[in-house]
């Protein structure tokens, strides 16, 4: 009763949060009928059924925040196709793994932080700015969340990307790490074309696929400025795909780097490593500003301050 009295009296901001838990209890339907709101956070609930969303409206709707609210897959994508003037979205805090996919003609800023993500995918968005997932959890099966860049051609602020955790997708082409034995027979050889048929980067642990990472103009984010990484520097899989991720951002002017804690080291990587690697037309050209957070003076940080310096 108290939505409708507030939906009558033409409501604009709105903080929503359920208390105390649990939070199964589902957003009442009348909320999503509340066409005059321009500002919208939630906490602790449990989004209703997908019945219950196809009377969502929000024209007027800027910015809306998600905070510890359980959902399924389909259910963010909803509201924000149903809310054309949706500028901003703020997501945390989930346990489960979902999927988002991301259709707007209005979003300029999305917000992913502590919620379980299967993947991110960034259909089309031709006036997002700025693309911040962090802290991402694992979701079901500790598999890594896909972050899918389609189109998005004024994106400038991309983070906080962490090689570890995610497997980057630019258009069609996956940049991930595989680990593949030497193949010693046809059979073998034939599945490891196909494989790399399907990922432009193929980064293995033997042989002549080690040197050396080719990208190419559909693999690029030409728009981005400003990248954030999260990388630990002593594991295998994230420091082989930083210069992947470089490379696939040529025009990047502001380098922002956070070296994370790792408990077991997997490799080492000297300069030798990087000098390899050949230079990077982002690194060596446009960039202007560099931030190293949580140095630790190792060894593997070193060597990569000498190669970007």
């Amino acid at each position: 009763r108290w939505l409708r009295l507030l939906a009558a009296r033409g409501v604009q901001e709105l903080v929503l949060v359920n208390r105390p838990w649990p939070r199964e209890v589902r957003l009442p339907k009348t909320l999503f009928t509340i066409s005059t709101l321009t500002r919208l956070y939630i906490g602790v609930w449990k989004f209703p059924d997908a019945a219950g969303l196809q009377d969502a409206s929000f024209p007027h709707l800027r910015e809306l925040g998600i905070f510890s609210v359980s959902v399924e897959d389909g259910d963010i994508d909803a509201v924000v196709t149903r809310s054309p003037a949706l500028e901003i979205l703020n997501i945390q805090g989930s346990m489960k793994g979902v999927r988002l996919r991301l259709v707007s003609n209005s979003l300029r800023c999305v917000q992913i932080r502590s919620f379980a993500m299967e993947s991110i995918d960034v259909v089309n968005a031709p006036r997002l700015e700025c693309l911040l997932v962090s802290e991402c959890l694992d979701p079901a099966g500790g598999s890594c969340t896909r972050i899918k860049i389609g189109h998005v051609p004024k994106l400038k602020l991309l983070g906080y990307l962490e090689p570890g955790k995610f497997v980057l997708e630019i258009q069609d082409t996956v940049i991930m790490v595989i680990h593949i034995q030497p193949p010693n027979d046809l059979s073998t050889l034939l599945e490891f074309a196909k494989i790399a048929v399907q990922c432009a980067i193929i980064l293995s642990e033997f042989g002549p696929f080690q040197a050396g990472i080719k990208t190419n103009a559909s693999m690029m984010v030409t728009s981005v400025k400003t990248l954030s990484l999260r990388v630990r520097f002593g594991v295998y899989d994230d420091v082989k795909m930083v210069p992947a991720f470089l490379k696939c951002f040529p025009n990047v002017e502001a380098l922002h780097i956070t070296s994370e804690k790792c408990d077991q080291l997997t490799g080492k990587f000297d300069l030798e490593f990087w000098e390899e690697v050949g230079p990077i037309v982002s690194v060596f050209l446009r960039l202007k500003v560099i931030t190293f957070c949580e140095y630790r003076a190792k060894q593997d940080e070193l060597a990569f301050l000498q190669y970007i310096f």
